[in-house]
Order: C-alpha cells, then sequence, then structure tokens
C-alpha cells in the first residue's frame, strides 16, 4: 500500500513537488506552437487549426492522465499570429492545469532566392492550476485500524495553502529552415526556452519556482523519390536536473489519388518508451494515431502500457500556394 501511495505521489505532483519534466506529447511535432513558439503562422496555407488529444496511464490509476490541445495559427506577410489553448487532468485528486496563450512570429529571409528561412516567436498568456487535495490520501493518515487502512478524517499533516492558483506564462523560440521544395533534402532546426518567468507555484505555503524549460529539436527531410521521403529528427528538452533525449523517424509516401500521403514514424524516448505512429495527409488534413510502449522503471507497474494519442491537422489553403514558405517538418 504504502509503495502505491508514492507512485500516486511521484505520477500525480511532478511538477509541483519535484524538479521534473513538465507535461509533453509523443507526437511533438503535430502541435507546432506547443514545441516552438517560432512556428507561428509558418503553415502551407492561410490558416491552421490543430488539434491534439492523449490520455496515458490507465494500468496505473484508474482515472487516466488525460492532455487535450487546440490551436489556431496564421501568416501574414512575414508575421504569424496564433493562440492555444491546452488542458491537462491527472488522478484521484483531479490535478488539472488550464493553459491559454497568445503567439507570435516573424519570418525573415536571409537568400535573395527566400530558401534559407529564420523564424522568431514569443507567446504569453497564464495557466490556471488546481487540485483537490482533500481526495487524496497521505502517510499520516496511515491507521492499523482494520488491518490497514487510510483514513482521509485524519490530520494529513501537509500545509496546504490553496486549492487553485494563476500563473502568468511567457515563452520563446527561433527556428531556422530550408523552404525549397524540389531540393533533395530540406533541414530545419530550432529551439525554445518555456518558464521564462519562473514564477512562484506551489500549493503549499512555501515558494516553489516554475522552473526554465529547454527544447532543442531538428531533422531533415529527405527526399528519396518523387513518391517516398523520411524524416530523421531528434528532441532534447531540459527542465533543472531532468533531461529527456527523443529520437524518431518519419516516412511519408505519395499515393497521387488525390493529393494523398499515407505517413508512419518510430520514436523512441531514451531510457522511456517506444511509440509507433500512423497517419494520413489528404489536401488540407493531417491525421495521425499514436500508441506508447513503456519500458522505463514504471513498466512493472504499467505493464509496459503507455498511452493513446491523437491528432488532427486542417490547413485552409491559399490561392496561390507555390508562393508560401514551408517549413517541411510534414
Amino acid at each position: 500500500m504504502m509503495k502505491q501511495v508514492k507512485l500516486f505521489f511521484i505520477l500525480i505532483f511532478v511538477q509541483t513537488f519535484t524538479f521534473a519534466q513538465d507535461f509533453h506529447l509523443s507526437i511533438y511535432d503535430a502541435a507546432p506552437l506547443y514545441l516552438n513558439p517560432a512556428m507561428t503562422g509558418v503553415v502551407e496555407g492561410s490558416w491552421r487549426v490543430h488539434g491534439q488529444y492523449r490520455t496515458q496511464w490507465k494500468e496505473v490509476n484508474f482515472k487516466p492522465y488525460m492532455t487535450g490541445l487546440i490551436s489556431f495559427d496564421m501568416p501574414y506577410k512575414k508575421w504569424g499570429f496564433g493562440g492555444q489553448i491546452v488542458n491537462y487532468r491527472a488522478g484521484i485528486g483531479n490535478y488539472n492545469a488550464l493553459q491559454g496563450v497568445g503567439s507570435v512570429a516573424y519570418t525573415l529571409s536571409i537568400d535573395r532566392k527566400k530558401y534559407h528561412n529564420i523564424s522568431f516567436g514569443l507567446q504569453g498568456g497564464i495557466t490556471q492550476k488546481s487540485v483537490e487535495h482533500q481526495l487524496l490520501t497521505f502517510n499520516n493518515q496511515y491507521t492499523t485500524d482494520n488491518g490497514g487502512t487510510f483514513d482521509n478524517s485524519l490530520n494529513n499533516g501537509e500545509g496546504f495553502g490553496s486549492q487553485s492558483f494563476i500563473i502568468p506564462e511567457l515563452n520563446f523560440g527561433a527556428l531556422y529552415y530550408f523552404s525549397k521544395q524540389q531540393s533533395k533534402l530540406n533541414p530545419f532546426i530550432g529551439a525554445s526556452a518555456f518558464n521564462i518567468l519562473q514564477p512562484n507555484e506551489t500549493f503549499l505555503e512555501d515558494d516553489n519556482l516554475l522552473p526554465l524549460r529547454i527544447y532543442g529539436h531538428g531533422g531533415i527531410r529527405i527526399n528519396l523519390t518523387e513518391t517516398f521521403y523520411i524524416i530523421p529528427k531528434a528532441l532534447y528538452m531540459q527542465q533543472t536536473n531532468f533531461s529527456e533525449l527523443t529520437l524518431a523517424g518519419d516516412v511519408g509516401w505519395y499515393l497521387k489519388a488525390p493529393e494523398t500521403f499515407l505517413l508512419g514514424g518510430l520514436v523512441y524516448r531514451n531510457k522511456d518508451a517506444a511509440v509507433v505512429y500512423i497517419g494520413a495527409k489528404k489536401i488540407n488534413y493531417i491525421a495521425k494515431l499514436s500508441y506508447d510502449i513503456n519500458f522505463s522503471s514504471l513498466s512493472a507497474a504499467s505493464s509496459g502500457k503507455g498511452g493513446f494519442e491523437i491528432s488532427f491537422t486542417y490547413m485552409h489553403q491559399n490561392a496561390s500556394p507555390q508562393n508560401v514558405k514551408i517549413c517541411p517538418r510534414l
């Protein structure tokens, strides 16, 4: 029983009580504003709307952890504008984080033919976090009565100061990409920083600064034939003492019937999980479905099962799409 309580707190309060990684997604670059603010407005079309949903750890907790995201962005000349709403919900205590941010980016071509592009982006908004700590059980509430159980009526010994609070969000990103569609190779590389203000966030009476989170990501689209491409890519994340390396490979096969790509890929998170995804791109629509296979130290509790994730993107096409700068990540 005590091991279960310990595991519960590791998973539920990973952001609040420890210096661990923020929530993140497996199909990480399907949600461009979530990965890097500099990708705002870098779209093959006049505007883009994106939705993503993830559920995980059903084997560990009868209330699965859920992440839902929706975003909108559009280019305007050299600028990009957009916004994003994300909601995270986890565990018995109904821990919830609801975030809303606005995003703006500026793209600059650094060569005469405008193939080499650099984009800079900024995000700002707020996050509201809450937890119903009355639903949780703590070590101080364990009693040997009736063979050993937890009694919520006992003092939990914790100094909770609030069940809910709001903190500011400020994020920054930069991105380079080569946009010549006829090229054999299309490289891209970016970096982003989240929680720049490092606000104080805590449900307890003690101070706890939200650590800065850094992303570095990059890859290259390799057009092997006119109908087949691969994209080897990598993502590195760091937040205080926590770091994570993700290696991935995407493939796309053009079916020509009409303007349809079959998509697939494999994602490897170092010492944590492998993710397999399939999908399709048809004219203005992109859909992807993934599943995590967990092999970390938590696999004994999760039975190797991770979570499902689904994403859907709609891009409204411009009248002259040949003039649009396209990041090759798709």
